[in-house]
C-alpha cells in the first residue's frame, strides 16, 4: 500500500521526471547523457510517445462513493504493491557507480526488467535485491547457444520471465549518437559475461528473428514476454502462444515512423482477448499516464528513461523516490476519476 503523503513528502525527494533530468543532464557526460535522451532518425517517434499520452483526455465521475485508491496489481502471478515498473536499458553503470545493484534495490518490491547489455552480472543484479520481483531481458543471439546459456542463468538466479525484445534486429540511425561521436564502450556492457551475447547490436543479435525462434526459446521452461509489440496480429499469435505482451516503439529509439504505443495499446489489448498480461512503456511521465493506459487496457506500465535519469541523479534513493511520486501522483489521479480500484480504470474514462 501507497506510504502516506506527509510520510512520503518527508522520507522521499519528489521530483518530477524533467527534473530529474535537468539534474542528471548536469552530472552525465553530454554523450551519455543524448544517448540517454534521443530517439530514432529526427525523433518523431520518441515525441509521438509524449504526445499522444497529452491528447489523451480524462473525463471523471462523480459521486461514486470512492475511497482510498488501492494500487496493488498482480501480473503474471506478481503480488506488486502498484502497476509501475522499470523497463530494460542498458549500461546502468554508466549512470551511477553501483549501477544496477541501485536501481534494483530503488525497486523495492516494484517489477525491475533486468538489461541484458549490463554493467553487472544478472547474478549481482538479483543479489543485491532479493526476493524483489524481476524478469530479465533478452536479445535473440546469433548463436542460439548463448541465448540458451542466458536463459539457463537467470532461471537459476529466480527471474520469474524472460523479455525477448523484438523491436532491435538491428542497430538504428541515431543521429544525436552519430553527431557526437559516441557508441558505449562495449567492455562496459560485460556484465554478464559472456562476449558472444553482451553485445547486442554489434554482431551478437540475430537479425532475422522468426516466431520458430519463440517456440524454441519457450523450450527452455521459463515463461516469455514479448516486448516491442505494435500490431494486432502481432499480439494475437503472442497471446496464442502463452507470451505475455510489452507494447512499445523501443522508446522511439529504434524506428522514427513507429506509432506512439500508446495509441496501439488499445489495439493490442483488444487482440490478447484478455488471455496473456499486456504492459506499456514510451512516454510515461505522471500518474495520470498511468491511469490512462491502465484505462486502456494496459495490465501495468513500464518507465525507461525517467528511471535512467533518477539513477544518474540520485542511485537507488532517486530511483525509489520516482516510484513513490509516480505512485502517489496514481493514487490522487484515482480519487480524482472517481474509481478506487485498478480494475475500474476502463475506457469509459477516456475520451
Amino acid at each position: 500500500m501507497l506510504l502516506p503523503r506527509r510520510v512520503l513528502l518527508a522520507t522521499t525527494p519528489i521530483l518530477a521526471s524533467e527534473r530529474l533530468e535537468a539534474e542528471a543532464t548536469r552530472r552525465l557526460p553530454h554523450g551519455v547523457a543524448d544517448w540517454i535522451a534521443g530517439g530514432a532518425g529526427g525523433e518523431a517517434a520518441l515525441r509521438r510517445n509524449r504526445a499522444a499520452l497529452e491528447a489523451a483526455t480524462l473525463t471523471p465521475r462523480v459521486l461514486t462513493g470512492a475511497g482510498p485508491a488501492d494500487l496493488r496489481r498482480r501480473v503474471a502471478g506478481l503480488d506488486l504493491p502498484h502497476p509501475i515498473g522499470i523497463a530494460p536499458f542498458g549500461l546502468h553503470g554508466l549512470m551511477h557507480r553501483d549501477a544496477e545493484a541501485a536501481t534494483a534495490r530503488g525497486a523495492g518490491g516494484a517489477l525491475f526488467i533486468v538489461p541484458m547489455v549490463a554493467t553487472l552480472s544478472l547474478e549481482a543484479v538479483a543479489a543485491a535485491a532479493p526476493g524483489s520481483p524481476r524478469w530479465m531481458q533478452v536479445y535473440l543471439q546469433a548463436d542460439r547457444g548463448a541465448t540458451r546459456d542466458l536463459a539457463a542463468r537467470a532461471r537459476a538466479a529466480g527471474y520469474g520471465a524472460l523479455v525477448v525484445t523484438l523491436s532491435a534486429p538491428v542497430a538504428a540511425w541515431r543521429e544525436r549518437d552519430i553527431a557526437n561521436g559516441f557508441a558505449p564502450d562495449p567492455a562496459r556492457g560485460n556484465g554478464n559475461d559472456r562476449p558472444a551475447y553482451a553485445r547486442p547490436l554489434q554482431g551478437g543479435t540475430d537479425p532475422s528473428p522468426s516466431w520458430q525462434d519463440i517456440e524454441a526459446l519457450q523450450a527452455e521452461g521459463m515463461p516469455l514476454v514479448l516486448k516491442g509489440i505494435l500490431h494486432a496480429e502481432d499480439a494475437a499469435r503472442a497471446a496464442a502462444m502463452g507470451c505475455g505482451v510489452i507494447v512499445s516503439n523501443h522508446g522511439g529509439r529504434q524506428m522514427e515512423s513507429n506509432p506512439a504505443s500508446f495509441t496501439a495499446l488499445p489495439r493490442v489489448v483488444d487482440a490478447v482477448r484478455g488471455r496473456a498480461p499486456v504492459l506499456m512503456d514510451g512516454g510515461i511521465r505522471r500518474g495520470e499516464d498511468v491511469v490512462k493506459a491502465l484505462a486502456a487496457g494496459a495490465d501495468a506500465v513500464l518507465v525507461g528513461r525517467p528511471a535512467a535519469w533518477a539513477l544518474a541523479s540520485g542511485g537507488a534513493e532517486g530511483v525509489r523516490g520516482l516510484l513513490a511520486r509516480l505512485a502517489a501522483e496514481l493514487s490522487t489521479a484515482m480519487r480524482l476519476a472517481g474509481v478506487d480500484r485498478l480494475d475500474a480504470t476502463g475506457r469509459g474514462l477516456l475520451d
